[in-house]
């Protein structure tokens, strides 16, 4: 049943009690009106969080956001994180509001094709929004993720007297947020390190989308977080008293060993005559008669809509001048620094512009044919270690298995949050958290983060790697034990169906190497690709470096696919590799080469790569003409239909593995040279080696 407004008692004019100030409330109403109208001319959207939580965005962006809307990317702003991206009408107005290159049609254009106010805020569409959020939790981890960079950031950068990272990062979050069990890790983790440097403004308003929260969430949320080592307050009444939202994010910049949690008692759907307080004002328009009962509320005159009034306008806008301000004061710091710290300074700028320094590949390790066999995940994890040394600004963790992933930086250091030291991110058995810290670290810039766990495990990770490419964040997804092949461990560990799951994700790159050399060269390109994300998937078990690849991975790899292995006198037969299936490929051409059947052996590390190149490229290395193609992969058959044709064959695992040694499982499962003769033998026919024309 619909509720009054009994929290917010309306005067005897039929006004809402004031916030603050005329011009406080005024502003404040702004806010809500432009949520109210964008969600009712689009049909859609979620108009009761803006209306709400309006008073605790206002004192935060006029007071205490240190930001500049005439330069978005200024590296030491302050970050402002909107983990309710269902609220994203708020974020919009105050971008608007405060003079940010998001002019009103905008507004007007909410959730529409091609405006730049799609329905939960996206990275790199809209000026000032930092990441993109949407599925709740995300956020909040993007947050933590954003204070270990500026902590890391600070420690490397700062100097006796030569301050030039110095800023926040606040983060605004739901009872949803607060759900969802990434925020859980993330908070564990935030309060562990001590991350004195995250804000998180906690929107309690006691309304989910089914309901009340208490038909879910009963739990005493302040008691948690304190549990987790953070600073907590509650702000009782977040409608009303302003001086009380900005004591508390006073008293949370003041306490800079311990992230903050500020409950804000507030109301969703502030002053709708019957929606307020209830989910009717959650996740729809209000409606006509609603909306403009609310608008009466607030004094407004409810026939007009988009308005914005002068005087409002006029204070927002004050952040354009104090922004320039406070931007400049830092350019004159930072142009001091500069002289002071040269060597330091290049890499700042080359950091910041996410370029790599002059040479980085000459870092990179190679191995010769007939060197000892080695895992791809030891291989590598040395090209890791040779760029880390070349590369500074190259951070990251694993999921407490640094020994199993191979990917802790040697004399690294273990990161400290309180003072921000060390490059090795321990983010422990909290995979959700890790991936979302880690998309947090690369939109904040100035650094080249990685995540690392094993592959089966990149299930838990999948809404942060989908988010790193749909937000265009450079993160590198490391994962190893990457199949069948990682033996005793069972089925549960044994990834089949992951290829296939994240090679589904427009805009991510997934890199099987096959051999030393190809791993190396798969982080090359890794990181190369600035503002997309790629995943490392690597083998447990050892591989022996392969003929050819010393010579030919470095162009190979970055292109998806390239010819390995030639028959000479021309090809009837096509075999396809990847990781560690390469090598049985290999041996598998030996046996129709001695037997007179003209076979090629594709490396194909990257199906998105080899997809991306010029049709004359694909063809020369998958001539048409030859159509007798057999693909090699310990996982499920999907991806490969289309590279091996309708007249092709694939050797794969379309069920779950087993406990075993890996060479009996491989054996049983067919993943033999034998079984791809076999394959191939069976495509050419009895008269083996003719040739499609």
């Amino acid at each position: 049943m619909a509720r009054s407004l009994e929290s917010a008692p309306v005067s005897s004019a039929g006004r809402l009690p004031r916030a603050g100030s005329e011009l406080d409330d005024l502003c404040i109403n702004t806010i809500r009106t432009l949520a109210i109208d964008a969600v009712e001319k689009a049909n859609s959207g979620h108009p009761g969080l803006p209306m709400g939580v309006a008073p605790a965005a206002y004192v935060l962006w006029t007071r205490f956001l240190r930001h500049n809307p005439k330069d978005p990317a200024w590296p030491d702003r302050d970050r402002f994180v909107l983990s309710a991206g269902h609220g994203s009408m708020l974020l919009y107005a105050l971008l608007h509001l405060t003079g940010y290159d998001l002019p009103l049609e905008q507004l007007q254009q909410f959730r529409q094709w091609g405006s730049r106010t799609p329905g939960h805020p996206e990275r790199g569409l809209t000026p000032g929004v930092e990441v993109t959020t949407g599925p709740l939790g995300q956020g909040f981890g993007n947050g933590v993720g954003m204070a270990i960079a500026e902590r890391h950031l600070a420690h490397r950068y700062n100097q006796p007297g030569a301050t030039v990272v110095d800023h926040r990062t606040f983060v605004l979050c739901s009872d949803g947020d607060l759900m969802e069990g990434v925020s859980s890790e993330a908070a564990s983790l935030a309060g562990h390190l001590g991350l004195g440097k995250l804000v998180c403004l906690y929107d309690d308003n006691h309304v989910s989308l089914d309901g009340p929260t208490s038909l879910a969430f009963t739990e005493n949320v302040l008691e948690r977080f304190g549990a987790y080592g953070w600073q907590v307050q509650r702000v009782e009444d977040a409608t009303l008293d302003l001086d009380g939202i900005a004591g508390a994010i006073e008293a949370a910049i003041d306490d800079d060993q311990r992230p903050s949690l500020i409950a804000l008692r507030t109301h969703i759907g502030y002053g709708a005559p019957h929606k307020q307080d209830t989910n009717a004002a959650h996740g729809s328009p209000l409606g006509a008669e609603e909306a403009a009962g609310a608008k009466r509320a607030y004094g407004w005159d409810p026939a007009r809509t988009f308005y914005v009034p002068e005087p409002a306008l006029t204070h927002f806008r004050e952040a354009l001048e104090r922004g320039e301000r406070l931007e400049a004061e830092w350019n004159e710091r930072f142009c001091g620094w500069c002289e002071g710290q040269p060597e330091l300074a290049y890499e700042w700028r080359t950091a910041q512009a996410g370029e790599l320094p002059a040479g980085w590949e000459e870092a990179l390790p190679s191995w010769a044919p007939g060197a000892d066999p080695l895992a791809t995940r030891s291989s590598a994890g040395k090209a890791l270690e040779a760029l880390s040394r070349r590369i500074p600004w190259i951070l990251g963790g694993d999921a407490d298995l640094s020994e199993s992933t191979k990917t802790a930086i040697p004399d690294g250091g273990d990161f400290d949050g309180h003072t921000g030291a060390g490059r090795n991110l321990h983010f422990g058995v909290r995979e959700h958290a890790m991936g979302a810290a880690c998309n947090g670290i690369a939109a904040h810039g100035g650094l080249r983060p990685y995540s690392a766990t094993f592959f089966t495990f990149s299930d838990y990770q999948r809404p942060s790697v989908r988010l790193s490419a749909l937000s265009h964040l450079g993160v590198v997804w490391v994962y190893t034990h990457d199949s069948v092949g990682l033996g005793e461990d069972g089925p549960t560990h044994q990834p089949v169906e992951h290829l296939a799951a994240l090679r589904a994700i427009p805009g991510l790159v997934v890199l099987r190497p096959g051999d030393a050399n190809e791993s190396a060269w798969a982080w090359a390109v890794a990181l190369e690709r600035q503002h997309q994300p790629t995943a490392l998937v690597l083998s447990r078990q050892n591989l022996p470096v392969l003929e050819g690849t010393q010579r030919l991975a470095p162009d190979g790899v970055g292109r998806g696919a390239y010819v390995l292995l030639e028959a000479e006198g021309g090809c009837s037969c096509i075999l396809i590799g990847t990781g560690s299936e390469l090598s049985i490929c290999v041996e598998a051409w030996a046996l129709l080469q001695a037997q007179g059947v003209g076979t090629r052996v594709v490396s194909m590390p990257s199906m998105e790569l080899f997809a991306a190149q010029p049709r004359e490229y694909r063809d020369e290395v998958l001539p048409p003409g030859v159509r007798a193609r057999v693909s090699v992969e310990a996982g499920v058959e999907q991806p490969w239909w289309r590279w091996v044709g309708e007249r092709g064959a694939i050797v794969g695992v379309n069920r779950f593995g087993a406990s075993a040694p890996y060479q009996t499982i491989y054996r049983n499962l067919g993943l033999t040279p034998e079984a791809v003769e076999a394959a191939a033998r069976r495509l050419l026919g009895p008269e083996g080696g003719a040739r499609d024309g």
